[in-house]
């Protein structure tokens, strides 16, 4: 396991370090952040890609399931949720009431690293768009599920953490290794069932009525200059532009969505 997944503070910090020099950055390119905006973050953690956007004079709500996760981000996060500009609600996304929890819609919504483990991906994606206001995006970050680590088993302890693509062997085969090596199997296989392509998560976006508004494919993902001190490396040209082949060379892909005005 990489040590900053056990370590949740240096996670976060992390989590905000990238958020600032990359998420933030992207999505400006095209739609400009300014003191006030509403941010809102599905599996938002311990935070800190939420304090990325309370830093540029933003307010937060994340929404998390994991209530251990949100206990760290009060720890981590004390003055900006007494000053009220940052508050987290533990609660299943699909049961919020969004004048009682969230107390309005949004500007900008996020989901890092979050996709690749819904089960209902077209569900989860339709919905979003009764927490926007007009106008308002959505941006998404997340590992194609052929990329080399695509499995998450990168956070296995033993040798399987570090054998790319292993998590493409069949079901069955890759279930028994990771039994042999008494690795968490079942949450390990439903990241399997819930693990995401591409093209997939195109089709999906425009089955449920949106556009794309921005798109950056990265052959190093970003957070690998805290992982392993390698710089970013966008994906070149030819490899992004060839479907289902470029998932295998992809680590990583940001996007910026925006309803379809026919769609609302």
């Amino acid at each position: 396991m990489f040590e900053f997944h056990a370590d949740r503070k240096r996670y976060f910090d992390i989590q905000v370090l990238n958020a600032e020099k990359y998420v933030i950055p992207f999505i400006e390119e095209k739609f400009p952040i300014k003191p006030g905006m509403r941010v809102l973050e599905i599996g938002c953690g311990e935070g800190g890609v939420l304090k990325a956007f309370i830093n540029k004079g933003c307010e937060g709500v994340g929404v998390e399931l994991d209530a251990p996760r949100i206990v760290d981000a009060q720890r981590f996060l004390p003055e900006d949720i007494a000053a009220g500009r940052l508050r987290f609600v533990v609660k299943d996304i699909y049961e919020v009431d969004v004048q009682k929890d969230f107390n309005g819609l949004f500007d900008i919504i996020v989901l890092k690293d979050v996709i690749e483990h819904i089960h209902d991906q077209p569900k989860l994606i339709g919905w979003m768009k009764h927490f926007l206001k007009p106008g308002g995006i959505v941006f998404f970050g997340f590992p194609p599920w052929y990329m080399p680590f695509g499995g998450h088993q990168q956070m296995c302890q033993s040798t399987i953490s570090k054998l790319p693509y292993i998590h493409l062997l069949p079901a069955g085969m890759y279930r028994w290794l990771l039994k042999k090596k008494k690795e968490p199997v079942d949450a390990l296989m439903e990241i399997r069932e819930t693990g995401i392509s591409i093209e997939r998560f195109e089709k999906i976006c425009k089955e449920q009525g949106y556009r794309f508004f921005h798109t950056r494919h990265y052959f190093l993902n970003p957070i690998y200059e805290w992982k392993f001190g390698w710089k970013p490396k966008r994906q070149s040209v030819i490899i992004k532009a060839i479907p289902f082949v470029r998932n295998f060379f992809t680590t990583c892909v940001y996007y910026i969505i925006q309803p379809d005005k026919k769609s609302i």
